[in-house]
Formats: structure tokens, sequence, C-alpha cells
């Protein structure tokens, strides 16, 4: 049934009690606030953007409010998504404080991966007016049978934090679930929240669905950021990842303030642990206000934190994008930075954790861990002051999360399959889904595909009337386990042998340990005592260690737009345009590159060649971010080896890559027998597919979506299955599929996402574009320069020896000063 509208005066009567509470508060309504009650009222739906910590919870959510205490019913009526369980408490308390101190007859409940089995029980029996749960809880409940009668009353759906599920598999799972939604509630509403999003009509139609009319709701309120850099005293004329980094702590720890509450971002949960580590040992006057937080520790622990952080009790607090969100702690007051947040976005993002009320002005401190990211902070100011933020596009309609949301609506209420496939193209990921893709999602669940009909398990589907169930119990209950797009590698919980439970490592890291090694995780300095299905048994020591736990995915690149702007601070340093903090400090280094090499302007492409005892290198800084540089230099390898044949080390960072070959190896040579044909963009998918071995990536790729589609599962009752055993799962029927089905849609996605996100082909073939029509700057130098000598250091972190990484780098750093010593003696 439709909302049917109300006349600004009803408007005007249902808002009476919000507006009493505001008073009571000694608040008014900000502008943008009333404007979203007021669209709500009057039956529309929307997306709401505006900076971080300016009321946007409140914004959303005391329209519906009204409504309701105007239309009282117990049953429920708004539903509230937010990306992360920490965020839920808050959200309760923000929502439950009005209706305590105004006596609202409502109830706010919380379900999600940690509500117990009795509390879930009782928000089926009688559910409150208002429930915060998470995407995966909510696909949760549409497996359950009495979903329809659940959601029977629903009026609203506020999905907040849109911008982080926007761009992920969660955004398109979640999209399902409201297409679901909908089509028991035609008149349903949804508001979405976001702080930073570039492009908003995009993500309100994502959120929104297909055929919307979406009420963009933005204001004027600017949020005010003030960044201070922690500066070198010198800069080191050969910068390398990491060397500014914990080598400078007493910069840090001098910067810091015991009294002030502080938030310290690092990018991975391994820094983390090492800055912790480091700021436990050189300020132990801190050791009761000092506390680490990742999403690796337990959930009891983290939560702990949070209190203190709160409560005022904890002042230093190392974390990561476990943090990052809307978590309101309003005594931080300054946020720390450690390494470049590669994203204009996350910056902001991590930024607004500091002040977190209207009109707060946040406050960040960066330290930078290697020299270069002082331009990367210079870009990112200049970013910031323009306004812009990078843009999140959804997966194009993931076949793995259909088949994982049609699974769960056979475990519930069932589907009828012509009306599902209405449903599903209300979705704006999945408004173009063809009808061949859509009859082969039903065979494959009902008949096991062309391959797997022989195996009753992967015969889920049972057509009973008119309708799609799942009727084997087993079936249903390992689905309703494993729902959920987040996947990883196999994780093992970390416990005390006497049973208090840490967090979780991953397995690779644990295999490495025998018993009586030390590591240090979540602050503690443990002692590896025995491994015993999937849990590892530690205890508490003195023995020292560095070793601390890696996880996958660490790496960050820069984003397209931040690689915009970094082009633009190489360009103003190279005429010599240094009008920030940091490009100041980064003098003596771009003197130095611009002695033995170029600075390149924004239409020019740098490449250098040089010649060391490793053999022939080429260096080419395009400036374009990681990924990009990994596929480029892999295309680059392959296009010249197909020339003259050779061994070709590939080593790339945020900058350029490095191209090493063996002494002798003529790149010059081939560069000019080449030359447009490096660039060329017309063969670059087929080329790409044989420089990156493109199929062992999609093999890899296969496993996430096999676990996603439910082809394998990781969690199983009562017992865990290993990572390799899921691996040797996934590669079976990836072997199977590509042998008996090589259309297969689960494989044609596994390929698509290589190319498309892995690879970032349109963003590569757009670098590759504006790399063909730049001016090249070939340079012959007589040793790695600054641009070249991180790359250089990328390489021997990726390389097995008996000396240490540090002990290289200074050999590295020696030989090129005495061949500066030497050259300058030549010319004198």
């Amino acid at each position: 049934m439709s909302h049917k509208p109300l006349s600004p005066k009803k408007s005007c009567d249902l808002l009476a009690p919000i507006e009493a509470w505001f008073e009571l508060q000694g608040w008014k309504p900000l502008p943008f606030q009333r404007q979203c009650w007021q669209a709500y009222l009057a039956g529309e739906s929307g997306l709401i953007q505006v900076p971080t910590g300016s009321g946007k919870t409140y914004a959303a959510v005391m329209g519906p409010i009204a409504e309701l205490l105007a239309e009282p019913s117990p049953c429920l009526r708004l539903l509230y998504l937010t990306p992360l369980r920490a965020l839920s408490r808050d959200l309760a308390l923000a929502i439950q404080r009005p209706i305590e101190a105004m006596a609202w007859p409502l109830r706010v409940g919380i379900r999600n991966g940690d509500t117990s089995s009795y509390e879930r029980g009782k928000q089926l029996r009688s559910p409150p007016e208002i429930l915060i749960t998470t995407p995966e809880s909510l696909s949760l409940l549409l497996a359950n049978p009495k979903a329809p009668a659940l959601f029977s009353s629903l009026q609203v759906v506020v999905l907040d934090e849109w911008h982080e599920l926007m761009g992920s598999k969660r955004g398109s799972q979640t999209e399902l679930c409201l297409s679901w939604l909908r089509s028991q509630r035609p008149g349903l509403r949804t508001w979405a929240i976001s702080a930073t999003i570039g492009n908003l009509d995009e993500a309100a139609h994502t959120a929104l669905g297909d055929g919307s009319k979406p009420r963009l709701i933005t204001t004027a309120i600017t949020r005010a950021t003030e960044i201070r850099s922690l500066l070198p005293e010198s800069i080191d004329g050969f910068p390398w990842a990491g060397h500014l980094g914990l080598r400078r702590y007493e910069d840090l720890v001098a910067a810091l303030e015991p009294g002030v509450s502080t938030l310290l971002f690092t990018n991975t949960r391994n820094q983390a642990e090492r800055w912790h580590q480091c700021l436990r040992y050189a300020c132990p006057e801190m050791e009761h206000a000092l506390a680490l937080h990742h999403s690796a520790i337990d959930r009891a622990e983290r939560e702990a934190i949070e209190a203190g952080v709160k409560a005022g009790a904890l002042r230093w607090v190392v974390c990561t994008s476990s943090l990052d969100l809307g978590v309101d702690f309003q005594p931080v007051e300054r946020v720390v930075q450690i390494g470049s947040a590669k994203n204009v976005a996350r910056l902001l993002q991590r930024a607004g954790r500091s002040a977190h009320l209207p009109g707060g002005t946040s406050q960040v401190l960066f330290m930078p861990t290697h020299a270069l990211e002082l331009l990367e902070l210079s870009a990112l100011r200049r970013g910031l002051a323009a306004g812009l933020v990078e843009e999140r596009r959804q997966p194009n309609a993931p076949i793995d999360v259909l088949l994982q949301h049609l699974t769960s609506l056979a475990c519930g209420p069932g589907f009828e399959p012509s009306q599902a496939l209405a449903e599903v193209r209300t979705a704006w990921s999945y408004r173009k889904l063809s009808d061949s893709d859509w009859q082969w999602c039903l065979r494959f669940l009902e008949h096991g595909g062309d391959c797997l009909g022989a195996y009753p398990r992967y015969r889920k589907l049972v057509r009973e009337g008119n309708k799609y169930v799942v009727v084997e119990k087993v079936i249903a209950r390992l689905h309703r386990f494993n729902i959920g797009t987040i996947t990883s590698n196999c994780s093992v919980t970390v416990r005390f042998v006497r049973g208090a439970m840490i967090g979780h490592v991953e397995e690779a890291f644990i295999s490495r340990l025998k018993p009586g090694d030390v590591f240090f995780f979540a602050g503690r300095q443990l002692e590896f005592v025995r491994l015993r299905e999937m849990t590892a048994q530690v205890k508490t020591t003195s023995k020292k260690s560095s070793a601390v736990p890696a996880w996958a995915g660490g790496q960050m690149a820069l984003s397209d737009l931040l690689s915009r702007h970094l082009r633009q601070e190489v360009a103003r340093c190279a005429r010599g345009e240094l009008d920030s903090p940091e490009l100041q400090a980064l003098e003596p280094l771009l003197r130095r590159q611009a002695d033995l090499s170029r600075l390149p302007e924004q239409h020019e492409f740098l490449v250098e060649l040089c010649r060391s005892r490793e053999g022939s290198h080429l260096f080419a800084f395009p400036f374009e971010g990681r990924f990009v540089h990994e596929g480029l230099g892999f295309l680059w390898a392959w296009r010249l080896a197909r020339l003259r044949p050779s061994t070709i080390t590939v080593s790339v960072n945020d900058y350029g890559f490095e191209l090493l070959a063996p002494k002798g190896y003529p790149f010059e040579e081939l560069l000019e027998l080449l030359g447009d044909d490096l660039l060329d963009i017309e063969h670059l998918a087929a080329d790409l597919e044989q420089a990156v071995n493109l199929s062992e990536l999609c093999r890899r790729r296969f496993r996430a979506i096999a676990q996603v589609s439910g082809l394998i599962t990781q969690a199983m009752p009562g017992q865990a299955k290993t990572g390799s055993q899921l691996q040797i799962s996934a590669a079976l029927l990836f072997d199977v599929f590509h042998k008996h089905e090589p259309c297969h849609l689960l494989l044609e996605q596994a390929r698509r996402e290589v190319i498309e996100e892995q690879l970032e082909l349109p963003r590569l073939q757009a670098a590759i574009e504006r790399l063909a029509s730049s001016t090249w700057l070939l340079q012959r130098t007589p040793r790695p320069g600054p641009l070249a000598f991180p790359l250089l250091v990328e390489r021997l972190n990726n390389r097995m020896s008996n000396e240490s990484v540090l002990e290289r780098v200074q050999r590295l750093i020696a030989d090129a000063s005495r061949a500066e010593v030497g050259s300058r003696d030549a010319i004198n």
C-alpha cells in the first residue's frame, strides 16, 4: 500500500513531539534535518549527504518516529541497516535517548551476529518497532519462514554509511534484500545516509532501486579539518617504504599529549600491532591509557576499548579501519594518520572521528612512513580544499550473491520464479539481468547445473506448486550458517590455555610457528603452546620477539582521484613551485632527483634506464597507483620478452614500476623498436591475459565466489575447515567447470572480477591512453635516483636472503653514496 502524503499542517502536528525533545536538549533542528522529516512525511525516499558528526542519524529517524507516535502499532515499522556491528550499540543509544526522555511507547532492538538466540527468538515473537541490524542478519531473517509476517507492517528502511556498503558485494546483498522487502511492502520508503561519496545520484538510485525518484538532501555545512605534518629534520635522499616510520617514533611521542584523547590510524592490522608495541615500550607511563583496536581482536575486548574511549579512561588508541565509521567518540580530540590514507574519502572519514559533533573542527596529525608520502599529503590537502571525494561503483549483477539470495528465500517463504525475477530486476545493479542468466541460476540451484547434478547437496531447490523451496533441513541449516559476502583467508582462534579468547589470526601465520615460539598480538607478548582444532593455545611470556601476524589484503593503492592530484604535485615540483610545507621539506630529495634525472610535468612520462651489479633496470613513473602499475609492469615485461626472450622481474609501488633484466639486456633498443606498440590498446586484454597468467588469478578469485554462492562452505556447525581444504574444494570445482562447462557463469564472474577489480582494466586502459599521448622523458642514469630507490626496496622485501631488508637497504645506500662521491670527484 502506498503512503499518502501529508499536508504541511499535518506534518507540523506530527513533528511536535520531535520539536519538543529538541527544545528539551537546548537544540534547534538544522535546516537539512527539517527537510528530511518533511520529505519523509510527504512519502518521499532519498539520500542524505552531510559531513560526519552533523546529526544525520536524527535527520533520518525522527520523521519515521513521528509517524510511529501518531499511529502506534506493536510491530516492526522501522528497519535500520548498518555496515558494522560496532555501530549498532551507539545507534541504539542515540535512538533510545529521546524515547526514554519523552517516555515514547517505542522499543528498539539490535539483531546481529552477537545477539543471543533467546533475544533473536523473542524479536520474532514480539518484534520491536525499531530494529537495528546488518545486511548479513537481514539476509538471515529472509531465510526464515516467518519473514513475511515479520515485515508485514514495515514502513521505512534506513541505510547507514551507504558509502561503505556501496561498491562491494555487501551492497549488492542489501539491494537484493530491499527488492524483496519492496515487493512485500510497495509503499516502503528508503533513506540512505552517506558522508563521503562523489557520485551522489548513482548512489541514491542504487539504494532506492530502479525506477525510483530519489530526493537528494545536502547541506552547506562545512566541517573544518586542520592537518599538521610531522616533518623530519632532514630528508634522506634515498627514500624507501617505511624508513620514516618506526624509526621516527620519538618524533611522534613528542607530538602526542597524555591528556589529549587521540586515535592513531594505520592502514593495516600488522602496522597497528607494531606501532602499539612501539608506543607501549616508549611510554610505559601510558600502559593503562593505551590500547589497540582492530577487527582481529575479540569482540568483548573491542567493546571494552570503545567504552574506555567514551569514558575518557583510554587516551591513546592505535587502530585500523575498524574505527573508521560513525562510532560516536565525542571525547576524541585528535586523529593521527600514520602513513598515507591513499584516499581522500578515507582521510575525511577518519578525520571526522575527532570533534564528532556539529560545528567541530577535526584535528589531524600526519606521520609519514617514508619521504614520498609527503607528496601524497600535499595532494590530499589540495583534494580536500577542492571539495572532491572518490566515487563508488556497485558490482554489476554478481551472480554469486544472487544465488545466495535465492537460496535464502527458498529457505524462508519460498519464491515464485517469474515474480522473483521481477523483484530482482528492481535492484539497480540487477536491472539488466537477462532471461538466460536467470534461467541458468534456477537450473543451477535446482539441478546442480550441467556438472553437479549427480550430487544431492548441489540440488538445493525443490519445486512445490508454483514455488521453489528448500526441503532438506541439512541444506537449509548449512546455508544459514554461511550467509554473507565477506570472505577471507581461514582464521585460527587465539585463546589462552586456560580458556579466555584473545582474537583471530590467519591460519598461514600460525602454521609457521613451533611450540615455544613467541609473537606479539593484541598488545600482548604470547608464547605458542599448541594448535588444536583450529584453535591456537597460548600463554603470556616475558620472552621478547618482533614477530607480528600479517593479514592478507593489507596493501592499499592510491585512488584514481588522488593519483590525478599527485601528478599535479609532481608537476609543481618540476616547475619549482614548492608552495606547501610538505613540498618544501622534500626540496633536497627533489633537487637530487632533478640532478640525476628529471621531474615530469603532467604531459610527460618519465622512464629511467640504468645498470647495476644486479643487471639492467628500467624504471617507469606513471603515478597511477600500485594496482595499475602491476598490470602495466607485467604487460611491458611480456611485450618486451616476446621480442627478446629473457627473465624479467617486476616490482611496483604507487609511483611507478621497475623491470629488472639480466646484464646487457637491451631495454633502450627494444623501446625504440616497439615504439607505440608498447602502449597498444587494441590488444590490451589479450596481451594482459598472457602477461599475468589470468587463469591462475581466476582460480584464486573463484574460491571467494564459490563460498558466497554456496558451492563450498567455510563454517560448519561444530567444526571448521582449514584454508587448504577450502582451496582444494574450490580448485576441483574450478577444474570441473573449466573442462565440462567453460561458459559457467561463476567462471565468467571470476574472470570479470579479476580484470575489472584486481587488474582495474578500465583504469589501466585510461592510463595507457594518457601515457600514449604524453611526451616521453627517457633518462639514462648512472644509478637509481630518489624516485627509483623505493622500487628497489619493494623488490628486496619480497626476496629471501640471509641479510635483513634493513641491512640490504643500508648497503644499497652506501653503494649509491660512494658512486655519487666518485662522480663529484671526477667532475672536479
